[in-house]
């Protein structure tokens, strides 16, 4: 087997751990799984609290109807609202009501408790982690914006 696609493999084994160490948090103390975690955080990075939803689907990694479907949810326990474009009717934004952004705020704790638990040293040194989120990035992972643009 090739390094390439041993590393490859391994990413998508590591990737599905993830998903269901976050998944198994939100969705206990949340009610949410780590998909929907991630389009009301793309959302909270958005001026306004709101993007258009092909936007939110770049974002995403996402198709347009992936997203659409992975919002109906959200919309329905009021944690984010359809807006129509003033100029625009086949234009749709996705945008966090105040209830969805009181509740990110407490998954994000949530989250960062998860992540330190997955991160923690040893075995993960502050370095570690640091040289991996690079490494993804180079395959066009993407983080927090405050972390990919190097602030706070």
């Amino acid at each position: 087997m090739s390094r390439g696609l041993d590393a490859a493999l391994r990413l998508v084994r590591a990737q599905a751990t993830l998903v269901k160490r976050f998944d198994a948090s939100l969705g206990g103390l949340h009610g949410v799984s780590l998909a929907d975690f991630t389009m009301l955080l793309r959302l909270s990075q958005a001026p306004g609290d709101r993007m258009r939803r092909v936007d939110l689907a770049e974002a995403l990694g996402l198709t347009a109807s992936g997203v659409t479907r992975g919002l109906v949810p959200l919309e329905r326990i009021g944690l984010v609202r359809r807006d129509a474009d003033a100029r625009d009717a086949r234009v749709a934004y996705a945008a966090l009501t105040e209830t969805g952004r009181e509740r990110l705020a407490e998954m994000l704790v949530t989250a960062e408790h998860v992540a330190e638990e997955i991160f923690a040293e040893p075995p993960w040194t502050e370095e570690d982690a640091v040289q991996l989120a690079g490494l993804l990035g180079r395959l066009g992972g993407t983080g927090l914006a405050r972390h990919e643009t190097g602030g706070a």
